[in-house]
């Protein structure tokens, strides 16, 4: 829930944990001990008295009549979580429309008509499917859920709360057909291997193509080292390696910004056909950023490394903003473009989102 506010991440906290729970009661000392950390990752609140701002988020949710206060620290939701349905777990199939402001590394928001088919999907992985520009409907990433809970923004509706750190879109979409408004079904198992075959990526896709041909483009020798084969792996087990993961999620913003670095214009490529430009995580995947290419930006190796640690920031609009930490000012300024102003995919679906921005300037103490 990267750039969230506070008000909305305790909120959803205080379901989530009904829902965990199987009860609408709680303590403070509960949220404490199993929300707090994750509120203060998605929000990227690095204040001292977290917990300080809990109880008043606290008090504020039961002025808006979402709780009660029972006295000395115990509250309870004024609706209790939904009883789901008995029904066997299994993978499902969610289909979404960005144009809605859809949100789905973070949640999936639907009718009570679904809870039948959605409570399925508790505890097991789901593929996302939308529409694309490239084809009407495509399969184009996964995620594993991890609650059901009212959705407390819309009345009767629900949301599937996706697990922290599992949303992945694929390397490549899958073309499917599909049609209507957002709906989920079941998939079977088969099912769902055979669209990860034909979405993830293996390693030498990331080589550009020979007739990609950028005459500005430098290559620099680099032999790379064959990577060993380890056998047949379960798909579901590939979903959680971070190799494969950092595989699919570096061809996405790669492709978006043509092996070009957004701060500094460089497009080096190595002997062996390889980028030297790095795909780098606003929102830190340690603080579960998702591996969305509206969480990513591509930088050349020395950005990324003053990226990752806070020397140097994003605007919403895309201004570089450099840290009052950084020694040698005059050098960073020469690395980067002149006006200061990073250079973004022209479509708005692949550039950066304000949520994980905000995050990455929030984390790092930057003023926008």
């Amino acid at each position: 829930m990267a750039g969230t506010n506070w008000s909305e991440s305790v909120e959803i906290a205080v379901h989530r944990h009904a829902a965990r729970r199987g009860s609408a009661e709680f303590t403070l000392q509960d949220l404490i001990d199993g929300e707090l950390d994750r509120i203060v990752r998605e929000t990227g609140s690095r204040g001292a008295t977290p917990a300080a701002t809990l109880r008043r988020e606290l008090q504020e949710l039961r002025d808006r009549e979402g709780i009660e206060f029972l006295g000395r620290g115990h509250y309870r939701l004024r609706e209790p979580p939904p009883a789901l349905p008995s029904i066997a777990p299994g993978k499902c199939v969610f289909a979404i429309d960005r144009r809605t402001d859809a949100q789905p590394e973070r949640l999936y928001r639907f009718a009570p008509r679904l809870l039948d088919v959605a409570a399925r999907a508790v505890g097991q992985w789901i593929v996302y499917c939308e529409p694309t520009a490239g084809e009407p409907w495509a399969f184009r990433a996964v995620a594993r859920v991890e609650q059901i809970v009212r959705d407390p923004a819309v009345p009767d509706a629900f949301l599937a709360l996706i697990e922290p750190g599992s949303y992945l879109e694929f390397g490549r979409d899958v073309p499917v057909e599909a049609s209507g408004s957002e709906q989920a079904f079941p998939i079977s198992d088969e099912g769902f291997d055979r669209i990860l075959a034909a979405g993830l990526i293996d390693e030498d896709e990331l080589l550009p193509r020979e007739d990609d041909g950028d005459v500005t483009a430098e290559r620099v020798h680099d032999p790379q080292e064959q990577e060993p084969f380890l056998g047949p792996v379960p798909r579901e087990t590939v979903l959680t390696s971070r190799k494969v993961r950092d595989r699919q999620f570096r061809k996405r913003v790669l492709d978006a910004y043509e092996c070009r670095c957004a701060l500094t214009g460089m497009r080096l490529i190595n002997g062996g056909g390889r980028a030297e430009v790095q795909a780098a995580h606003i929102m830190s995947v340690k603080a579960d950023g998702p591996d969305v290419e509206t969480n990513g930006i591509a930088l050349s190796g020395t950005v990324h490394w003053m990226f990752d640690r806070g020397l140097i920031s994003l605007s919403d609009r895309g201004d570089v903003l450099l840290s009052d930490r950084i020694e040698d000012r005059a050098s960073v300024e020469r690395l980067i473009y002149p006006d200061r102003r990073a250079r973004l995919p022209d479509s708005a679906s692949l550039q950066p989102h304000r949520r994980y921005l905000q995050w990455h300037r929030e984390w790092h103490r930057f003023a926008a």
